[in-house]
């Protein structure tokens, strides 16, 4: 099924949204056009925790962390949770351009076979997207699963047109509006970066993926991620939404079972605004016992001193 995307419409958001700084230096993009309430007055933050083996850690209390929030450093929170797995959500995003390698279509086919065996994340909260021509198409929704979503994987296609942004952008607003509004959302890319006819900006990816809270796990399928713009594309969108981004040439399934892992050590982190100071809020998350954790989160969020 092919759906066409247009252009959007904003919408005020109605909680806090973290957002990035801006873009590469190196990555062309509009910037994301966003309009927030200024009457927000508690912070709602998405992270992941891993050791210094990059293994996601699943056992995470609220004393082993504190949040930056600017100058300020957080430790009583609202609210400390691990994210619900079985309420996950998970979209693959597949890209059939040319610029992919050989093995596409028995990648493709693992990534449905390792996802399939997932333990506990349900059919209905697993959907598939690529793009046909030079319009975005959903795949599958709900019975991806199925033997035969194998066969609706879409060849590669040289010289065909690349509606990446497009693509992502149909997704994450796909995942916004698809089952739980609570439920932590990712979006898996499978792509080498390159666009070359969507009418959606790499800006305006980003301000889907904030509107819509989507974390954007990329995996390059470049064959080098040096020198590529299209790597740099990648590396942009995971690291402003919190997601991780994986370098040519690792194995796809090998990727895929830590992005896996990870998802399971998600978790969301609540507190009190700090300061109405418009303008950016730079975030960190920093260890408190443990100095060898690591974690991944959204860099920031803008809060605007009107509503606009």
């Amino acid at each position: 099924m092919s759906i066409p995307v247009g252009r959007r419409h904003y919408w005020p958001l109605s909680s806090l949204l973290l957002f990035c700084v801006g873009t590469s230096p190196t990555v062309a993009g509009d910037p994301a056009k966003l309009i927030y309430r200024s009457n927000v007055t508690e912070v709602r933050l998405n992270f992941s925790a891993a050791d210094q083996n990059n293994h996601g850690v699943a056992t995470l209390q609220a004393s082993d962390f504190a949040v930056v929030d600017s100058d300020v450093v957080v430790r009583n929170f609202q609210s400390f949770t691990r994210s619900d797995w079985t309420k996950l959500e998970i979209a693959i995003l597949i890209d059939a351009s040319e610029s992919v390698t050989p093995r596409f279509s028995q990648e493709m086919a693992d990534i449905l076979h390792l996802v399939s065996s997932a333990e506990g994340v349900p059919p209905e909260n697993l959907s598939i997207f690529s793009f046909e021509g030079s319009r975005p198409a959903l795949l599958c929704a709900g019975d991806c699963r199925a033997s035969q979503a194998a066969g609706r994987l879409p060849e590669v296609r040289a010289h065909g047109l690349t509606p990446l942004f497009d693509t992502i952008v149909f997704a994450e607003d796909y995942l916004a509006h698809h089952g739980d509004a609570r439920a932590e959302k990712t979006l898996i890319v499978f792509s080498d970066g390159v666009d070359s006819v969507s009418q959606d900006s790499l800006g305006d990816a980003l301000d889907a993926s904030v509107r819509s809270e989507v974390q954007l796990d990329c995996i390059d399928l470049n064959k080098s991620a040096y020198g590529s713009q299209g790597a740099a594309i990648l590396r942009n969108l995971a690291s402003a939404t919190g997601g991780r981004y994986f370098s040519p040439p690792e194995g796809t399934t090998g990727v895929l079972n830590a992005l896996l892992e990870e998802l399971r050590a998600n978790y969301i982190v609540t507190y009190r605004l700090p300061s109405r100071a418009p303008g950016f809020h730079a975030v960190r998350i920093l260890p408190t016992h443990n100095l060898k954790l690591q974690f991944r989160s959204r860099i920031g969020y803008y809060y605007p001193n009107q509503v606009q």
